[in-house]
């Protein structure tokens, strides 16, 4: 799965919607395997416990819409804008993003795990008790972002911008500080204790 989210190839749908109009619709507990969405209007939509397995979106908006308990599960995204969308205990594992835009996304709770967001721009995303274990953040831009309470352990954040971001309470086992652009991101004194021992320096109680 971590190779899937690391950009593999593209989900075999086997169905086609295209130009779907949910716009402003309740999807209660609909169920979707192997379908291409293209120009999908899912705008200030409430989906809950909706699930999308294997499924491919191409220019999707999900703008002001709120998912909770819904799942995308290897799913892929390609140039489909979340501006202001909610996703609430959802579950994203293996699914990835290319193109997408993420303006004031809020994420709270949920399942990211092996999600590919290599250079995604999250400046103003919100990742609230998220576990995103072994997520590919390679060159993401989280300048002011918010990553609190995270299961971040394994994730890949190779040149990755961390400039401000909130981090408080994040495993932050995986980041290399030598790799990663740190300056005035937000951490508790025991990250600090686990960033300064990965820059290999010797941290002792005063004596």
């Amino acid at each position: 799965m971590t190779d899937r989210a690391k950009g593999g190839s593209l989900p075999k749908t086997t169905t086609t919607q295209a130009g779907v109009d949910w716009n402003g619709a309740d999807l209660n507990r609909e169920k979707f395997t192997n379908t291409l969405f293209t120009d999908l209007d899912m705008m200030e939509a409430r989906a809950i416990g909706t699930v999308f397995t294997d499924c491919l979106f191409r220019n999707g908006r999900f703008n002001a819409s709120v998912h909770q308990s819904a799942a995308f599960v290897n799913c892929t995204f390609l140039a489909c804008k979340f501006f202001d969308t909610q996703f609430i205990d959802c579950k994203f594992v293996g699914s990835r993003f290319e193109g997408c835009s993420f303006e004031v996304l809020k994420v709270k709770g949920g399942d990211w795990s092996f999600v590919g967001l290599a250079g995604a721009d999250l400046r103003s995303a919100s990742f609230t008790g998220t576990r995103l274990r072994e997520a590919d953040l390679t060159g993401s831009r989280c300048q002011g972002a918010v990553l609190r309470d995270a299961d971040l352990s394994g994730a890949s954040f190779d040149k990755a911008d961390l400039t401000g971001c909130d981090l408080r309470g994040s495993d932050l086992s995986a980041i290399d500080p030598a790799q990663v652009a740190l300056k005035e991101a937000i951490i508790t004194v025991d990250q600090a204790i686990t960033l300064a021992q990965a820059l290999g320096l010797d941290v002792r109680a005063d004596e």
